[in-house]
């Protein structure tokens, strides 16, 4: 799959109807999953087979999903799965409130 930001888009938008050809196009807003555009030539089933991943993707980013069931919905295996977020540049694991506290906490024992 090919990603682009809004920018490039504005740039150069028949660089992603020729990447639309072959595979669908996720158009990142910041690093946002915003838009994907898709070839209309293609049949249904291909259509389901190239969204699901990156449907999957968004809902995973906006933390609906967890790795596994995201994985799952993608139609790919774990490791695929993997490989495809971090093609977009998607963080598998994010810290929180949590990890802060822990880091500082571990500072402060290490001093």
């Amino acid at each position: 799959m090919y990603a682009t930001n809004v920018r490039n888009l504005k740039k150069n938008p028949s660089e992603a109807l020729r990447q639309a050809e072959t595979s669908p196009v996720l158009v990142l807003k910041g690093n946002t999953p915003n838009a994907l555009i898709m070839h209309l030539d293609k049949s249904l089933e291909q259509t389901q087979n190239m969204l699901n991943p990156a449907l999957a993707s968004s809902l995973f980013k906006d933390k609906v999903l967890s790795l596994g069931a995201a994985a799952k919905l993608s139609g790919l295996s774990l490791s695929d799965f993997i490989d495809h977020l971090a093609a977009l540049d998607i963080d598998i694991v994010s810290g929180d409130q949590q990890t802060g506290n822990e880091a500082n906490t571990l500072n402060v024992w290490l001093s």
